[in-house]
């Protein structure tokens, strides 16, 4: 049987072909296993990782999943600990500030993929409903980024009048509100639909534009606009 300081060393030749592997081929060099290995080597300093990132990948599905995992989940794997759990949690932080300034200062509506990139990022993967707003300038530039309501499993309390007097606070000409469905399926509902129409009908004639609304999901999105729901 192998002594533990050849197994370390093993490890730690595997660790640096892995590396090197990634700094000649970047991420495209990598099995999605790997690049998840990899992030992990930094909240240990020896050991096998490929049975974490494997176990991790497979119980939540992807990187998105993985790094919106609820704490307490991504700590039911094997070998993850708090440090790794805070590790996977700082990578979303990132991940998620990256589509924010992405985003930030581009014109909306000409940026259309990055707008539902940035999106599924921030909710798709939420264990609750969050309903937030996209406030616009009149010539569609991001002025904020809010959420305005968070609810439980598969509903949220949304109050229009509130939205439009949070539109006029910021000056805003033009709104794209966005939820996400824990469920995965972004299906709107009738209630999103009513909703919908209540704030376009409120926001019309103190020229605001409700744009769109977005429902995002695990598997998916979809835009009120494009299915002609308002």
């Amino acid at each position: 049987m192998p002594k533990s300081g050849a197994k370390d060393s093993d490890h730690d030749g595997h660790r640096e072909r892995l590396r090197e592997r990634f700094l000649k081929g970047g991420s495209d060099a990598l099995a999605d296993y790997e690049l998840l290995e990899l992030a992990l080597f930094y909240t240990k300093p020896q050991g096998d990782m490929k049975p974490i990132a494997k176990a991790l990948l497979k119980k939540f599905g992807g990187f998105s999943g993985v790094l919106s995992a609820p704490e307490q989940l991504l700590r039911e794997i094997p070998g993850v600990g708090e440090k790794t759990a805070v590790h996977l949690k700082v990578l979303l932080a990132i991940a998620r500030q990256l589509g924010r300034e992405d985003v930030k200062d581009r014109v909306a509506l000409d940026s259309w993929a990055a707008l539902i990139d940035y999106c599924r990022a921030q909710m798709a993967f939420e264990s609750r409903e969050q309903f937030r707003i996209l406030f616009l300038d009149k010539r569609n530039r991001l002025i904020a980024d809010e959420v305005q309501q968070v609810g439980t499993v598969d509903h949220t309390p949304v109050y229009p009048r509130e939205v439009i007097k949070r539109a006029l606070e910021l000056s805003s000409t033009a709104l794209i509100l966005v939820h996400n469905h824990p469920s995965g399926d972004p299906s709107p509902s009738e209630a999103d639909v009513s909703m919908t129409k209540s704030v376009a009908d409120i926001a019309r004639p103190l020229g605001i534009v409700v744009h769109d609304h977005i429902i995002v999901g695990r598997d998916g999105h979809a835009s009120m606009r494009a299915l002609k729901l308002f």
